[in-house]
């Protein structure tokens, strides 16, 4: 999809709304309204908030019936001339919605679900606003795509700042975005666990288990989803810092060797480790096991190992410009309002329910998460996140490389086999 400058030359334009964002109804999820370039990539959609706007009148009879009005004479033609007035002046007291279309990483979807709801009741009470939602659930990676191929998206939540730092390089996001919210626009935080099955009998109890070869790994795919991206650098991280970069080579293309599948995103990986009853060790979110746990086996929760020598997980927010400001004030008013509520202990408990690490000390010091020793962040450690997309994630980086070769060797085997 090409793009244009638009009037301030600042952001690149989007194309207009698809008919279907302006449809408002109770909480379903799409298939059939999806616009081409949403269903193309998969996207789960949901609508928050209930109907918009007035509903249309009824057509009246002689006299010039009017909104809401019949026809006839005398009083009743009297009436049929006031109505109209009285309603074009009570619609136009009330403030019409304000449709927010929310895109962010698979398992976000019921922590945003309760947040977006929470905050329409909050705005419309305070502000006398009413709000409405979109939200799009599917990998990080895919998510940024998406919105880079046209998904009209107001706010993006994703997985890790590079997703929204490739938005911003193609224009649709200022390159400020990371100072226009409270921690530099990271609004949760997790970190990589390992889930295994019941009583744990392969004694897994960390990142070295995971190169063994009686231990089947789950994990999702790094070129879709923002978690196997942060698992990637997670396993770098705990070999490279002790042993160099040629060790965490060796030792992240044995864990790849260790891969049965590779679902799109995490949620899906949950779903395969947990329903599906493949692997014996999933990859995954900190806060991703902690929900699955409760939501899939509450009576049989699984034993989640929470390695030291962790990477920080941080998952950032961000206006999508492009998409905003060409609308009218008001909605750039709301998702800015939207994404500082974020930051408020009410949404934070929220994350947090969820198994999300919080922004806030005085909801995380409650959360009943372990310590991590050894905890690192990914400027901290390998510099800035565009380094690490051209050193890693590029399609000639590193985990091309790994993949490539793990990919030919599983290849050849399977060939022997026969």
């Amino acid at each position: 999809m090409q793009t244009a400058p638009t009037g301030s030359g600042s952001l690149a334009s989007t194309p207009r709304r698809h008919a279907a964002w302006t449809a408002l109804a109770a909480p379903v999820t799409f298939s059939l309204l999806l616009p081409r370039h949403a269903a193309a990539h998969g996207l789960h959609l949901q609508a928050s908030g209930g109907s918009g706007g007035p509903p249309g009148g009824s057509r009246g009879g002689g006299g010039g019936g009017g909104w809401g009005s019949s026809g006839g004479n005398g009083s009743s033609a009297a009436l049929s001339r006031r109505l109209p007035q009285e309603a074009f002046q009570l619609a136009a007291a009330k403030k019409q919605p304000v449709t927010l279309m929310l895109a962010s990483f698979a398992v976000t979807r019921k922590a945003y679900g309760k947040i977006s709801k929470m905050f329409m009741r909050e705005y419309e009470e305070q502000v006398g606003q009413p709000v409405r939602f979109r939200l799009s659930f599917a990998g990080s990676g895919t998510q940024a795509r998406a919105v880079m191929d046209g998904l009209p998206a107001d706010i993006v939540a994703l997985a890790l700042p590079l997703d929204i730092i490739k938005i911003s390089e193609r224009g649709l996001i200022r390159p400020d975005w990371a100072t226009r919210f409270p921690n530099k626009s990271i609004v949760v935080e997790s970190v990589v666990s390992i889930v295994v099955r019941k009583g744990n009998p392969l004694n897994i109890q960390g990142w070295d288990d995971l190169t063994r070869e009686d231990v089947n790994v789950i994990t999702a795919n790094p070129k879709t989803a923002g978690v196997a991206r942060w698992i990637f650098l997670a396993l770098w991280g705990h070999r490279a810092w002790n042993k160099g970069e040629k060790a965490a080579k060796e030792f992240v293309t044995k864990v790849f060797d260790r891969v049965e599948v590779q679902p799109r995103d995490a949620r899906e990986a949950s779903d395969v480790f947990y329903k599906q009853g493949k692997g014996d060790a999933l990859l995954t979110y900190e806060n991703e096991a902690v929900f699955t746990n409760l939501v899939v086996s509450p009576n049989e929760k699984l034993p989640c190992i929470v390695p030291d020598n962790n990477v920080r997980i941080q998952c950032p927010v961000a206006i999508v410009d492009a998409n905003v400001d060409p609308q009218p004030p008001e909605v750039k008013q709301t998702a800015t309002a939207f994404l500082d509520y974020l930051y408020k202990a009410p949404a934070q408990h929220e994350f947090a329910a969820c198994g999300f690490r919080s922004a806030l000390p005085e909801v995380m010091k409650d959360s009943g998460l372990p310590s991590v020793r050894g905890l690192w962040t990914v400027e901290g450690k390998l510099g800035t996140w565009d380094k690490v997309q051209k050193k890693f994630f590029d399609d000639e980086g590193i985990l091309s490389e790994i993949q490539r070769d793990v990919s030919q060797r599983k290849l050849a085997a399977m060939l022997q086999r026969r």
